[in-house]
């Protein structure tokens, strides 16, 4: 019998596939492919057949193609981390706010409640938007919450609080309403410089900014290029690590390359722990 994960990943590349985030054009060039690099072709173009992608005359939008795969990530991860109960209880909600940049979403869950009084603070006041810039802005595609607990699931084995002591603490029910971001993962469907760049910044917000806990900071991606997805995970302090799409179907089409450049790299990547497939997403939000 297929295990849940596993299930749950096929579906997730079914989707990216059945609504065209992943196709190929008539002349065999991938969605997640960069035309002008010959490797992003071939690797591309391996994981794409791999994972049956169709043809299409001409490629979606990158903006359709960027929500797009949003949604296919926020649905996998409503599928498969609350099933996680036994190795992570709690009353989970994943949440894609990716389309509401006009509002500061972050802002309506702890630890960043106070975001919303500085973000306020900003708007009237020209001089501290100038001496702060964007260096509070947290702008996620897509947060893992967890909502606060009441007292009397806690206290359901055993009487472990009351009123006279843990009246500060955010995850009950009892202190604060607000649910309490686990997780931040950004969806990037491809890598460029400058989109590596931004989630880094935004992951180093997540951190300075927060007054508690620092969530789990994940980037999904389907770039299919090594040096790429090395310019994003090779590092530590600001991402915990980089999740590709398809990581398994990656290795292959790289190790066909005979490229030793780009297997080097991406063997580095891998060893290295700074990346890992979608599938063990869910797993380690559990930790």
């Amino acid at each position: 019998m297929t295990a849940a994960l596993t299930a749950a990943r096929k579906k997730f590349h079914d989707d990216l596939t059945e609504k065209y985030t992943l196709s190929l054009s008539p002349d065999g060039v991938a969605s997640n492919a960069d035309s002008s690099q010959r490797t992003s072709v071939s690797i591309a173009l391996s994981i794409a057949k791999d994972l049956c992608a169709g043809t299409i005359p001409k490629k979606l939008t990158g903006q359709r193609v960027g929500k797009q795969f949003e949604e296919a990530v926020e649905a996998f991860l409503s599928g498969t981390f609350p099933l996680f109960q036994s190795i992570r209880p709690g009353d989970w909600k994943i949440e894609n706010v990716g389309g509401s940049r006009a509002e500061y979403q972050i802002s309506r869950y702890e630890p960043y409640t106070h975001l919303a009084d500085l973000a306020n603070a900003i708007e009237n006041d020209r001089t501290l938007a100038a001496v702060l810039g964007n260096s509070y802005e947290i702008s996620p595609d897509i947060l893992v919450l967890r909502k606060p607990v009441p007292d009397e699931i806690i206290n359901s084995d055993s009487n472990l609080v009351d009123t006279g002591a843990g009246r500060y603490a955010v995850i009950r029910t009892a202190n604060q309403q607000h649910p309490i971001v686990h997780a931040i993962v950004s969806c990037k469907w491809t890598l460029r410089s400058d989109r590596a760049q931004n989630a880094r910044s935004e992951a180093l917000n997540v951190i300075r900014n927060r007054k508690g806990r620092t969530p789990h900071i994940a980037v999904v991606t389907g770039e299919p290029s090594p040096s790429r997805l090395a310019s994003l995970a090779l590092g530590t302090g600001d991402i915990d690590t980089v999740y590709h799409f398809a990581l398994p179907e990656l290795i292959s089409a790289v190790q066909d390359t005979d490229n030793d450049e780009a297997i080097s790299m991406l063997s580095t990547l891998v060893t290295g722990k700074r990346l890992r497939d979608i599938s063990d997403l869910p797993l380690d939000l559990a930790i």
